[in-house]
């Protein structure tokens, strides 16, 4: 790959985010197989939470490296160990793709926070699901292969690949709608019914038959690399939010677009959509074939899995949307989140109203 091939969202690094390069370049001599310097560094932009740069060396082998951000952090936030250690698990123990890693750094005396290094893979980011420019036959194969990908991560034997400790074995959506349900109640800036339904349904209405499996936490099209030319998951990257948990709450998540329409913004969906004009399958289609991939006959209550989805967003929303008021959100654009939290909270009580 040519510098004018790289990906169009690099920038120069930003002040806030400058680090030693030249205390990076000794680091990756001595820990990463190949290295040679000198190192060019260009950032990625965006809304990571941590510091994502393209780096490219020497002999031109290209490398990501993701970073804590600068400051006083959270303690349970940012903990790119976990994302290395899940990644690194998977590409020894498993066929899901992902870059291969490198090296992890917990010494920030090298570059100021703790880091990880991976390969940097080219292929596209479909960060619009309309994914323009794309046939509608490719856009069907891509679907396919993203529902391939969740079931192979949903299959991984997480205790022989070493994961057995990466999360809490068993209930995981009581343990989630729990939380989820405390941190809307911190947040709440207006009374939302279907929020408070939710809040009361949900837990009394668990499906029978809990699972533990490694949860991706944010399973989505753009968190994939998609190959060049190809219709075809070459990565999944964004393992932030990754723990051990029901692979159901996973495959709801990512089936949440189906239920999105117009007035969403970025994560505006399919919802109204001629889905075989369109290319892609209907929902239950791709819910079927991932319960084919995972051996299961079907998948009852699957309205539940969705409508927990659903609540679990609005309550995160609504507390990107309170700290907006409160002027430390990470982005101005958190303040434009005022109406997010009711539009998806109704969006899953309308799912499982019927059943109450």
């Amino acid at each position: 790959m040519s510098m004018s091939e790289l990906p169009a969202n690099l920038t120069p690094v930003r002040e806030a985010h400058a680090f030693d390069e030249a205390r990076l370049v000794d680091y990756m001599k001595a820990h990463v197989d190949g290295f040679r310097g000198p190192l060019s560094v260009l950032q990625f932009e965006g809304g990571q939470s941590n510091p994502t740069f393209h780096l490219t060396d020497g002999g031109g082998r290209m490398y990501v490296l993701r970073k804590k951000p600068p400051g006083k952090l959270l303690p349970s936030a940012h903990q790119v160990d976990r994302e290395y250690r899940v990644i690194k698990a998977l590409s020894d123990h498993s066929d899901v793709p992902v870059p291969k890693p490198y090296a992890l750094c917990g010494d920030d005396s090298v570059i100021g926070t703790a880091f990880y290094i991976m390969e940097f893979l080219p292929g596209r980011i479909l960060a619009d699901p309309k994914m323009p420019g794309i046939s509608p036959a490719d856009r069907g194969r891509i679907f396919d292969s993203m529902n391939d990908v969740l079931a192979r991560i949903h299959k991984v034997d997480y205790r022989a690949a070493g994961l057995g400790d990466f999360g809490r074995e068993g209930q995981y959506i009581q343990r989630q709608i729990a939380r989820w349900s405390s941190q809307y109640d911190l947040s709440r800036t207006a009374h939302l019914e279907s929020m408070e339904l939710l809040k009361t349904w949900l837990p009394a209405n668990i499906p029978p038959g809990d699972e533990t499996r490694i949860n991706h936490g944010d399973y989505r099209l753009g968190n994939t690399i998609v190959h060049p030319t190809e219709p075809r998951i070459i990565a999944v990257l964004d393992w932030e939010l990754s723990t051990l948990g029901h692979p159901l709450a996973d495959l709801g998540y990512n089936c949440m677009i189906w239920h999105f329409g117009e007035g969403f913004g970025a994560s505006e969906g399919y919802a109204g959509m001629d889905l075989e004009a369109f290319g892609i399958p209907t929902e239950a289609e791709y819910v079927a074939a991932y319960a084919r991939r995972t051996g299961r006959q079907d998948i009852p209550d699957w309205d539940f899995y969705v409508a927990f989805s659903l609540f679990r967003l609005a309550a995160i929303v609504q507390g990107v949307y309170k700290r907006g008021l409160d002027g430390n959100a990470s982005s101005e654009t958190a303040k434009g989140y005022g109406d997010r939290a009711r539009v998806l909270a109704d969006l899953g009580w309308s799912l499982v109203k019927g059943r109450a």
